[in-house]
């Protein structure tokens, strides 16, 4: 019997190990999107994810104050970097594949299945680029400490939609177009030539995730009658434990539909008062 989508969405999320992980995710948006050009589309189904994917040994998980700081100018700093950047993107396969089986449930079209399995696929692809950039400079995925609050919005977001739509792309994706080209420049000066090219791919394509996440966003916004920034604005603030933090990168947060409008309100105020960081 064929799997459906929200139960290949529950397979990746319940698969340990990184590399097996993002493969499965490959395979399974191969599948997707063959079925779809054959005009034999997958089911979208149901599923139960688990509240926290399946996860390998290593890295250790640590508090985000707790993960030990090094300077990017050096050759562990750089690695330290790039780990801490395939911690995110495997973090991102599994928020992908997450949105897909939790909010199975949903009456959505069939272009939202579509955006976030190429989403998932794509980030796959990232994990496994950043990490053969860990293994030529004779490391790997696990070998350091990783922050262990990633999986939170998913959590606070597990019964709304709008929710993670707006948390996860449009905060937490919007971020790392902020901070990309930074760390593209670390690593040109270093003459790193091959993590400079992974970075520019994840740069380029990273704007599409959040352009995905503003699109759905204004869907269902559309849907129930609401303003798009007041909802934005709100739904920051009842999930989003911290501050947006300039400088922002305008042009591309523009390129995926996010306008100034949105987010710099938002930079101007303090957390919730009780609220952790």
């Amino acid at each position: 019997m064929t799997q459906t989508l929200a139960q290949m969405a529950e397979e990746v999320l319940r698969t340990a190990d990184g590399r097996e992980k993002t493969a499965l995710s490959r395979r399974h948006a191969a599948r997707w999107f063959a079925a779809r050009d054959a005009g034999t589309p997958i089911p979208v189904g149901t599923a139960t994810p688990p509240d926290q994917p399946a996860r390998p040994d290593r890295p250790e998980l640590l508090p985000p104050r707790d993960v030990p700081r090094r300077r990017p100018g050096s050759p562990q700093g750089r690695i330290a970097l790039l780990h801490a950047v395939a911690h995110i993107e495997l973090n991102a396969v599994d928020l992908h594949w997450d949105i897909i089986a939790r909010f199975s449930e949903t009456r959505l079209p069939i272009g939202f299945y579509d955006d976030w399995v190429k989403a998932a696929d794509e980030e796959s692809k990232h994990f496994n680029l950043i990490c053969d950039c860990l293994n030529r400079l004779g490391s790997h995925y696990g070998a350091l400490p990783a922050h262990a609050g990633m999986w939170r919005a998913a959590e606070d977001t597990a019964t709304d939609l709008m929710g993670r739509l707006a948390v996860v792309p449009m905060v937490l994706e919007a971020r790392g177009l902020d901070v990309t080209p930074g760390m593209i420049d670390i690593f040109r000066r270093a003459g790193d030539a091959a993590a400079v090219e992974a970075l520019e791919v994840i740069y380029a394509e990273e704007v599409h995730h959040v352009a995905y996440g503003s699109k759905w966003f204004h869907f269902l916004c559309g849907r129930h009658d609401l303003d798009p920034k007041d909802a934005f604005h709100d739904l920051v603030r009842t999930y989003f434990h911290s501050t947006l933090k300039p400088p922002f990168n305008e042009e591309k947060r523009a390129e995926a539909g996010l306008p100034p409008d949105f987010y710099w309100p938002l930079a101007e105020e303090t957390p919730a008062k009780g609220r952790a960081p």
